[in-house]
């Protein structure tokens, strides 16, 4: 059996149910999770550019990774706990359930970790039936449903059930009963993921590749204000071999964010008092900023990096102006692909 610490001194349960684990929460505390230090070494500390990391982001075609349990922590601690109260939460991206915490997905070890202190309603996760079993939990896809905080999960597994997302029975819970979805979705597949999770109306919040805010594919649900970033990038992820790997990504939501830490990153001022090095006008005679710097009394469209757009930017009083990414040529050469912005209009 497997016992999981919960945050109010008590503990969670896992004993077998069908050849899986059942979840209660009242046994003593096994072992602990690690925390890593809450503090990521700057870019320029770890010898790195924005640049690199965008292009980076772009060349992951593989998503065979696990979110790891101290990444998931640190953003949902960022929110006020009234937001998951009585809510069903839904995890539909191989959250699995297993016997240990090398068997069950971060996303999941959380939520039944604190329960009882969210307030929650119903937990749902799903295990995919994919070409790579991540969590060692079988080839068929099932569904785990933990209702109440003392009650034991249960496990179903639907006839040909694959445990995808986008599986009918997926989009059933996804229409009917959740109230918030949490998870990773696989980067490959991010935007038939955001199509189906935006469009559902559902509250949301996932780990998807940090070029999201400079892709076409993304960029209108930004302009739209139906997302917008998280507080935390996440930069390594674990292999099917518990390996750290680095693969650039970013949280991103739609719940309310509250005190923002990352506006401090954001250098809005009068265009003049932006530093010439920091500011250039490309082929096409449009100004680029660059350092977080942006200008209070500039109307006109300027381009901006996707990085102060993660640092809210958006939130400050301005708005994307095109749902295509902008590349700038200065003297006929290509420079690193930006975002269009404005100052909103009244």
């Amino acid at each position: 059996m497997w016992f999981m610490g919960c945050d109010d001194g008590t503990v969670a349960m896992l004993l077998p149910y069908q050849g899986h684990p059942e979840i209660t929460d009242e046994t003593p505390l096994a072992k602990p999770i690690a925390k890593e230090p809450k503090t990521t070494p700057a870019l320029r500390e770890r010898g790195i550019t924005f640049k690199k990391v965008m292009d980076r982001a772009k060349r992951i075609d593989n998503d065979e990774f696990y979110t790891r349990y101290e990444d998931v922590e640190k953003e949902l601690s960022m929110y006020d706990k009234r937001v998951w109260e009585n809510k069903t939460v839904f995890c539909n991206c191989d959250d699995a359930v297993g016997k240990d915490e090398n068997s069950t997905s971060a996303f999941a070890m959380y939520f039944i970790k604190h329960f009882k202190t969210l307030k929650l309603k119903k937990l749902i996760c799903t295990h995919y039936s994919g070409q790579v079993d991540l969590f060692g939990q079988g080839a068929a896809g099932y569904i785990f449903t933990k209702t109440g905080f003392k009650a034991i999960g249960k496990y179903e597994r639907p006839k040909d059930y694959n445990g995808s997302f986008d599986h009918p029975l997926s989009i059933e819970i996804l229409k009917n009963e959740a109230d918030i979805v949490c998870t990773n979705p696989p980067f490959s597949r991010a935007i038939d993921y955001w199509k189906l999770l935006i469009g559902s109306g559902k509250k949301f919040l996932i780990i998807s590749n940090i070029t999201n805010t400079r892709n076409t594919a993304f960029i209108h649900y930004f302009k739209d204000k139906k997302v917008w970033a998280g507080f935390n990038e996440v930069d390594v992820f674990l292999n099917p071999k518990r390996e750290p790997v680095r693969a650039p990504a970013f949280w991103y939501t739609n719940l309310k964010i509250v005190n923002r830490p990352k506006y401090r990153l954001l250098k809005i001022v009068p265009l003049k008092q932006i530093p010439d090095q920091y500011k250039n006008v490309d082929d096409a005679g449009t100004l680029i900023v660059d350092r977080g710097y942006i200008p209070s009394n500039y109307n006109k469209p300027f381009a901006v990096s996707p990085r102060s757009i993660l640092n809210g930017v958006l939130e400050k009083g301005y708005e994307i102006v095109d749902t295509t990414r902008y590349t700038p040529y200065i003297d006929g050469q290509e420079k690193f692909s930006r975002v269009l912005v404005r100052k909103q209009k009244g």
